[in-house]
């Protein structure tokens, strides 16, 4: 697609690789001091930050490609330090207060809090490389993975394969130990029980019988970041080409520009990540890997209905900008390719710090 060509490279580094599910394999069990070994510092993810979450203690959760941290407003604890090597990609909190931890190449690991469980295609699971993770209003665990995507119900995985323009159930209990041509990178459920895949090929719709290809006047969106629905239950999808927003009959475009992310805050403000060429750059320069530039940006949530909306530019000239999280402070954390930054409203911050103790 448009600039596809852009992040060819860039990407390679930057993505996943293969999975499976049925059984539980149970890592070593954790003794009582588990955690309080792992490695506890001032300073947070030092290489590609993936995703942000916060959970039901206020504790910040990142998932990032030097491990799983935890913040707890004072300093970080390096979840994953004594467990995995494996670069981290996705991560979720689930109903129940547990936290899934979606790898490149090494599956999807279960922290109750006191131990880990690993899931791979040994159990079941489509592939090792698992992109997203979300929680339905059943409470299945669904993985996006390169090949599709994969339903846990708390016994077993149903998996759903995409096979070049269109997806299914496979009924076979096919894996995949290589990496198949489509990862799934955003799955949400929609107000009405419908589920949204957002893939490197097609967007999708699951009606729970039938997948359906989202298209816009004869043309399906492709390659699709995220997918998210507001408070509105308007749909909003990032990606290849850009930002748009669909309200169930009508569709809006916000930018063109590729859109990595997308987040809507408390006041209805919709925050993206985006790549920020500008005219000159691309005259002097093309469109080679080393002029991207990528921004976080924020649409004023009360002028998005008007025909130019209120938009701001919050950082920029990052090679790359990833997840986003308004935490319960009204800060904003996101995600770049060396670690993660918080915005209070007014500055940005980094975590350079020290190890405190280990």
């Amino acid at each position: 697609m448009r600039y596809a060509h852009i992040y060819s490279l860039l990407l390679m580094s930057v993505l996943c690789t293969s999975c499976r599910g049925q059984n539980k394999t149970e890592l070593p069990k954790a003794d009582a001091g588990f955690e309080n070994k792992a490695l506890t510092t001032t300073q947070g993810p030092k290489t590609i930050t993936r995703n942000i979450i916060q959970d039901k203690k206020s504790n910040i959760w990142i998932a990032a490609f030097d491990g799983i941290f935890r913040y707890d407003g004072k300093s970080f604890t390096h979840i994953t330090s004594k467990v995995s090597s494996a670069r981290f990609f996705s991560i979720l909190e689930d109903r129940k207060g547990n936290l899934w931890f979606g790898s490149i190449g090494s599956g999807v690991f279960y922290y109750d809090g006191k131990s880990f469980q690993n899931f791979t295609t040994r159990d079941g699971l489509l592939n090792n490389d698992v992109g997203s993770i979300y929680e339905d209003k059943k409470g299945n665990i669904w993985f996006g993975v390169f090949g599709g995507a994969s339903r846990y119900d708390g016994t077993s995985f149903r998996n759903y394969i995409i096979n070049g323009d269109a997806m299914n159930e496979d009924r076979t209990g096919k894996t995949f130990t290589n990496r198949p041509p489509y990862e799934v990178n955003s799955i949400i459920e929609d107000k009405t029980g419908r589920f949204w895949f957002g893939t490197r090929g097609n967007t999708f719709v699951y009606d729970g019988k039938t997948f359906t290809v989202f298209s816009h006047e004869n043309t399906p969106f492709k390659n699709v970041r995220k997918i998210i629905e507001d408070k509105k239950g308007n749909i909003w999808l990032g990606g290849n080409d850009g930002l748009w927003n669909y309200d169930g009959s009508k569709f809006t475009n916000f930018t063109q520009k590729f859109v990595g992310h997308i987040y809507e805050d408390k006041k209805d403000n919709i925050w993206i990540s985006s790549e920020s060429f500008n005219d000159l750059s691309r005259l002097l320069f093309g469109y080679g890997a080393n002029t991207a530039s990528w921004a976080l940006s924020r649409y004023d949530g009360k002028s998005l209905s008007n025909k130019k909306p209120v938009v701001t530019q919050i950082k920029s000239n990052e090679i790359m900008i990833f997840g986003i999280l308004e935490a319960y402070d009204g800060s904003i954390w996101f995600g770049t390719m060396n670690g993660v930054y918080r915005y209070d409203g007014k500055t940005i911050s980094d975590f350079k710090g020290e190890e405190v103790r280990e």
